[in-house]
């Protein structure tokens, strides 16, 4: 049972941040949409600020 949970948290930890930097340009990506078209634009800012942190969050695991 260990060497499971062993293997499950180390592709967690492989496969973590690409995910979270996929979010966080897919999020980048959408709240500058947002913006431009002009459909809400408090949405917008706020899925970049959470994009940011995203790859703030990544920065940190990763050094």
């Amino acid at each position: 049972m260990e060497s499971v949970l062993a293997a499950i948290a180390g592709f967690a930890i492989s496969a973590g941040p690409g995910l979270l930097m996929l979010a966080a340009f897919a999020l980048a990506f959408a709240g500058v949409q947002m913006i431009r078209k002009g459909q809400n634009r408090q949405k917008g800012v706020l899925m970049i600020v959470c994009a940011a942190v995203f790859v703030a969050n990544v920065m940190i695991w990763t050094l």
